[in-house]
């Protein structure tokens, strides 16, 4: 269960959160959303496709991407925030930020969930501001990321020794996620963290031990952001841009090991892709 903006999911049925990047440099979609009625489009759009959650990001964590200062990222979210608020009071919204300041400031205009790719790491007091502001978390395995390479890969490229990815997300998950509980935090989410400090096989490797992961977080209900990533076009040899087959490929997959949510850019790919494995459950 999950409780978010006053309502209650029990996910008999995976959701989609459809992501709307107000940013100029996101590894697929970045500079098509640049102004109030651009967002407003897009959110409205995904609403009308079958999202469930609209996800909020301002910054980019693609490879190579540098943060913005919290503070003038906390003004550009809470702006996007509450237009997307105004224009569409019912739907959830989540914020995808790393930091306590850009968090407090979306919430006071309206968002519902924190996002957060760091798992923690780029802010001392995240934690602590997510249990005081009593929203669900979405806690990601990083553990290469920081605030000068969020995307984690140059810290992974540079590690030499033995590296075992799902000893360390379990491991690292179950800490953090205990230490969120400690606080007061009783909605996290589990994000195993596609694309984020983790090699193409390492990847692929987490998607074969999916369904495990579930049965370990069994509380926890599980998301997972596969959409359009390198993972996929760097497998195949093509762009984001032609990666939507291999994204519907992954989602099902994950369904099928028993992810409660998508983070999709194609809310109707994705919501299609969800009813189809649903069928298919139902008949068994």
């Amino acid at each position: 269960m999950l409780r978010c903006g006053g309502r209650l999911s029990s996910f008999e049925r995976p959701a989609v959160m459809g992501i709307l990047n107000a940013t100029s440099d996101s590894f697929y979609d970045g500079g098509r959303y640049n102004c109030e009625r651009q967002w407003i489009e897009r959110a409205a759009s995904m609403a009308s496709d079958g999202a469930d959650i609209v996800d909020i990001g301002v910054v980019s964590t693609r490879p190579g991407a540098v943060l913005l200062s919290p503070d003038v990222e906390a003004r550009r979210l809470a702006t996007v925030v509450a237009a997307v608020r105004r224009e569409l009071p019912d739907i959830p919204i989540s914020v995808d930020t790393c930091y306590s300041l850009p968090a407090r400031a979306a919430v006071d205009s309206g968002a519902d969930i924190v996002n957060d790719i760091s798992g923690g790491a780029f802010d001392d007091v995240m934690f602590e501001t997510v249990a005081r502001l009593g929203i669900p978390y979405i806690l990601t395995h990083n553990p290469f990321g920081h605030a000068d390479d969020p995307s984690g890969m140059k810290g992974r490229n540079d590690f030499v020794g033995e590296y075992d990815v799902m000893e360390d997300l379990v491991v690292r998950l179950s800490a953090l996620n205990a230490r969120l509980r400690e606080l007061g935090v009783s909605d996290v989410i589990i994000d195993p963290g596609f694309g984020f400090s983790k090699m193409l096989t390492e990847n692929y490797h987490v998607m074969a031990h999916l369904s495990e992961l579930r049965q370990l977080f069994p509380e926890n209900p599980l998301l997972v952001a596969l959409s359009r990533k390198s993972m996929i076009y760097k497998l195949v040899d093509c762009s984001p841009d032609d990666a939507l087959a291999g994204t519907v490929a992954l989602h099902t997959a994950a369904l099928m090991a028993g992810a409660q949510l998508l983070r999709v850019h194609d809310v109707r790919d994705a919501r299609q892709t969800i009813e189809v494995i649903g069928k298919m459950t139902v008949e068994e």
